[in-house]
């Protein structure tokens, strides 16, 4: 094709030469080695592939201070995200890693040896700075999160030498290179390309203003959706590509290709933006569809947009030359059920009547089995989402109960089994705390690091059932507010979790402790105790807040259900 790859040629690291490769393999079993996050091997694979021309490994440190301050690389190629490979001070002590040293990176899923980066330099990066100039600094953002909590401390720099390529299982036929996609476009004879980013599933409205755009630029289309790491609670990549595929036959004559990137997202707003530009045009894109607030987060807790709507566009704008890719401004359509036809919302002229869905009411209707019509989406998209989005009254949901040793929360559990085993319609599992502290936790004690652990085993096993279509009852002490808030977010991914607070006073759970528990750690023989000599710290945001000492246990239950019931769990109708 006539457009260049960005920086001129596409860096394409993996190597063909046998005897070399022979050479690479056998230094890497030698080497010391890193063991990359999914992260890091969305960015390795990238790096590898050309996807990130100009780069050949991750960024030194003049390299990624420039592109933190300037959006540039230390050579004055344009390049606006930060891409790095982060260790900890232990790697560091266990690799006396150095400029010059060299180093095997390895794939966490099946410890194969993936490249061998040669170090240029080892730095501490300043993070508030990087939060700031590349995200816009609101701690809230989920890449200003991940950077303070997940990061490691120090930055390794270096060129890399691919040994193999990663490992893909799935639809392993639309994973092209970037070469490899410029290949396909010579074949098709296409010479102008409009690259559509996308990562959520695609309706007739996408399908109109991709067809849009490309017949106006005398163009092709390229769906080119990111099936690496998204924004969480997104549509899994499975059910999106089977929903791409089933789109492509709506597109006249041949007119669109689905190709997939590996790409990890930031979430970064503009400098996204720009970075998605540079990765298109290095797959052989010449136009880019640039949307409004393009790859933005959404908003803060205080309902603060992280990015002004057409920021991204204007990012992009501003390094079209020096990117050699045109900026196709996305455009929103809306339905005009009168003539059965979608048009830009601006050209609409003024007392047409519009039909819109929004996200959310999308949402809903997949959740409630409600009616989608065929003037938003096509019939075959729609089953496809049927089949990944079930009716609510088959999910599965986790019941989480935390109070005091003998607040009853125990004994609402094994009344809610009941209760749902006697409705039926999905499995029931019961997670009491005694037990699984015998049945998985055995080696624990009740430090508060320990019980942490104990919470986030059950949380595993929750969200696993939950997953499968279960109802879990987990009825733990679970003293702290941090445990109880990362068991939320681990297993909110897998379905929706209830936390119920058994909230019975401390008083009570010791005056009708049958058991003598309470006397035990009054007189010193049991360490720990919580409401004893352990803290509990009460949920800030429960969703039910119950107390044994004036409610009876069925008179809980029946509170549970009710929530069960109008949130449309136990709803079969």
């Amino acid at each position: 094709m006539a457009n260049k790859p960005h920086g001129g040629v596409l860096k394409d690291l993996i190597a063909r030469d046998a005897p070399r490769q022979e050479q690479l393999a056998a230094e890497a079993e030698r080497l010391p080695a890193i063991i990359l996050t999914e992260r890091q091997l969305c960015d390795l694979e990238l790096i590898m592939n050309g996807g990130f021309s100009p780069l050949e490994g991750f960024m030194n440190e003049k390299d990624y201070d420039r592109v933190v301050e300037e959006s540039r690389l230390a050579d004055g190629n344009v390049f606006s995200m930060p891409i790095t490979l982060d260790v900890s001070q232990q790697v560091l002590d266990e690799t006396k890693l150095k400029a010059g040293s060299r180093v095997t990176l390895r794939d966490f899923r099946d410890d194969r040896n993936l490249a061998i980066l040669t170090v240029d330099d080892v730095y501490r990066p300043n993070k508030a700075k990087e939060a700031e100039l590349v995200f816009g600094g609101d701690e809230e953002h989920p890449a200003i999160k991940y950077l303070n909590t997940q990061v490691h401390e120090f930055y390794i720099g270096g060129k890399l030498e691919a040994v193999n390529k990663l490992n893909h299982y799935d639809y392993v036929a639309l994973r092209y290179t970037p070469a490899e996609m410029r290949a396909h476009f010579d074949k098709l004879g296409w010479s102008r390309v409009v690259a559509f980013q996308t990562r959520n599933p695609m309706h007739r409205a996408h399908r109109e203003l991709t067809v849009r755009a490309a017949r106006a630029r005398q163009a092709n289309v390229l769906i080119h959706p990111v099936v690496g790491l998204t924004k969480p609670g997104d549509i899994d990549h499975f059910t999106r590509v089977r929903a791409y595929q089933a789109l492509l036959p709506r597109y006249p004559n041949g007119m669109a290709i689905l190709g997939l990137l590996p790409l990890a997202m930031r979430m970064g707003g503009p400098r996204e933006a720009v970075w998605h530009a540079i990765i298109r045009k290095n797959h052989g894109a010449t136009h880019f569809i640039v949307g409004r607030d393009h790859a933005g987060p959404g908003k803060n807790s205080k309902g603060v947009d992280f990015y002004g709507p057409y920021d991204a566009q204007h990012a992009v704008e501003k390094f079209r030359d020096e990117l050699g890719i045109e900026v196709v401004e996305f455009q929103q359509v809306t339905y005009l059920p009168d003539t059965d036809e979608y048009m830009p919302r601006d050209q609409v002229p003024a007392g047409t009547k519009t039909l819109d869905i929004s996200g959310t009411e999308l949402r809903k209707r997949l959740r409630t089995g409600a009616h989608i019509p065929e003037w938003f989406s096509y019939p075959e998209v729609v089953k496809i989402l049927r089949e990944s989005n079930p009716p609510r009254h088959t999910q599965g949901f986790t019941i989480f109960l935390t109070g005091y040793q003998n607040s009853g929360k125990d004994a609402v559990a094994r009344a809610l089994q009941v209760t749902l085993n006697q409705q039926g319609g999905r499995s029931v599992s019961l997670l009491l705390g005694d037990t699984v502290r015998h049945e998985l936790s055995s080696e624990l004690g009740f430090s508060r690091e320990d019980r942490h652990t104990n919470i986030q085993r059950i949380s595993f096993v929750a969200a696993e059932l939950t997953r499968a279509g279960a109802a879990v009852i987990a009825a733990p002490i679970a003293p702290y507010e941090e445990s109880r808030q990362a068991a939320r977010e681990a297993i909110s991914q897998a379905g929706t979790f209830f936390l119920i607070h058994v909230a019975t006073p401390l008083e009570y759970c010791e005056r009708t402790d049958k058991r003598g528990i309470y006397a035990k750690a009054r007189r010193g023989e049991i360490k720990g105790f919580t409401g004893v000599d352990d803290p509990y710290e009460a949920p800030a945001k429960a969703d039910l807040v119950v107390d044994v000492s004036k409610q009876s246990v069925r008179s809980i239950v029946h509170e549970i259900i009710l929530m069960l019931e109008s949130d449309g769990f136990l709803d079969r109708a």
